[in-house]
């Protein structure tokens, strides 16, 4: 028997584990395959669910007895320890992460990207490359309006966050959740709450994956049919954007948020460089980023938070009030983007479809095709993706905002 745990060690791990460790690991483990299934559905967002539910499922059966910091100074070893060959988010000590970094394959990539933002910075450039501002800039008010309603979720949770014995710091990197943009979650809390950031960012984007697939019954049971078919009128022909005032707009937006955000600088700065990217007509450069750079960042993101749902991290007693929280705030976020498409129906007199206001969360650009596709089983004729869009895009921004005021405001208290 020994010769049989000592050769197939997974069974001696499960075999030496405290049963309640083994049922979350399992439960883990189906987890990953169901991630992987509705990712290649199409039903959650296939780029990022894939890796992350193959590496959430691999991670959870791949311990083994391993003792790698003894083993590699030459010390006593643990014979007892469990670890695997992917990485240590835990490891605080520099010369036992030196040691790691030689030794668990996906370390270094975790240190040198995901620990320190850069990552996020990566997908910032991606998506700002695939971005077109025009859409915010033939309707500011309307997309500054409803991106701004959409933040409901980041606003309300706050407060309701802290009230539950949660610090403002740890209740802000929650509360953003609410903003639907993981790259600016994963940022916020390496400022605002390293110590909780792995778990809230696991959150952030499974929530984000599942929003996909449950924003559409939000609109379903929030706005009725007659308003869902409502149809938007065309671009008006004679309103065209120039690259030039593209160009400009990001620039002048990019230095000046920048300067009144200092602490949030890294990310306007890559956003709106993957605009300018766009708008300069540097097409090589905007095939790199919107391609290679955007799809293996989300491919390393999704496989990083895959191995990072490692039974000891989900278990964490912190971790379930996260997984509510993180839920209040994506749905209060819709309700509220809802609520603003609404506020503009009565100003418009009816002119204005609700369903648009979804978009003010800012998936990019998963909202807007929510709502658009919401739309289309209501009204094959109606198109509302050139005002959906702009929605989305600013809804961005305005997420950008808060989370710097939040970091700006709470970073040193």
């Amino acid at each position: 028997m020994n010769s049989f745990l000592d050769l197939f060690q997974g069974f001696a791990v499960m075999a030496a584990s405290d049963p309640v460790v083994v049922t979350v690991r399992l439960v883990l483990v189906l987890l990953g395959f169901a991630l992987v299934w509705l990712g290649r559905k199409g039903i959650l967002e296939p780029l990022l669910m894939i890796p992350m539910g193959l590496g959430m499922a691999t991670i959870n059966v791949s311990s083994m007895f391993f003792d790698p910091i003894n083993m590699a100074n030459k010390t006593p070893v643990d014979e007892t320890a469990v670890n695997n060959l992917f990485l240590d988010s835990t490891i605080s000590n520099n010369d036992h992460l030196m040691t790691l970094m030689q030794i668990d394959w996906l370390q270094p990539v975790y240190t040198l990207t995901f620990s320190n933002g850069l990552i996020a910075c990566l997908i910032f450039i991606g998506i700002g490359s695939l971005l077109d501002v025009g859409f915010v800039m033939k309707r500011p008010y309307v997309s500054a309006i409803i991106a701004l309603f959409a933040e409901l979720g980041t606003l309300l949770v706050l407060p309701l966050a802290s009230l539950f014995g949660y610090d403002l710091k740890d209740a802000a990197s929650i509360a953003l959740v609410g903003g639907a943009d993981g790259p600016m979650v994963l940022f916020a809390s390496l400022k605002l709450s390293p110590h909780l950031f792995v778990p809230i960012t696991v959150v952030a984007y499974m929530y984000l994956g599942l929003a996909y697939g449950g924003f559409p019954y939000l609109v379903k049971l929030l706005v009725p049919k007659k308003l869902q078919a409502i149809e938007m009128p065309p671009d008006d022909p004679k309103l065209k954007i120039t690259s030039g005032q593209k160009l400009t707009f990001a620039v002048v937006a990019c230095v000046l948020l920048s300067f009144l955000f200092p602490v949030a600088s890294p990310l306007f700065f890559s956003l709106f460089l993957g605009i300018a990217i766009r708008e300069s007509g540097l097409e090589k450069f905007q095939h790199l980023v919107s391609e290679i750079v955007l799809y293996g960042s989300t491919l390393t993101l999704g496989l990083l938070l895959g191995v990072l749902c490692e039974a000891k991290t989900i278990m964490d007693p912190k971790v379930l009030p996260l997984l509510i929280f993180g839920m209040a705030a994506l749905a209060l976020s819709g309700v509220g983007g809802i609520l603003g498409g609404y506020f503009m129906y009565f100003v418009t007199r009816g002119k204005f479809n609700p369903v648009i206001g979804i978009a003010g969360v800012s998936c990019v650009p998963s909202t807007a095709k929510v709502a658009q596709k919401c739309v289309t089983r209501a009204n094959p004729n109606a198109i509302i993706m050139h005002y959906a869009l702009g929605v989305n895009i600013f809804g961005v921004i305005t997420t950008a905002i808060i989370a710097a005021i939040y970091i700006s405001l709470l970073q040193n208290s």
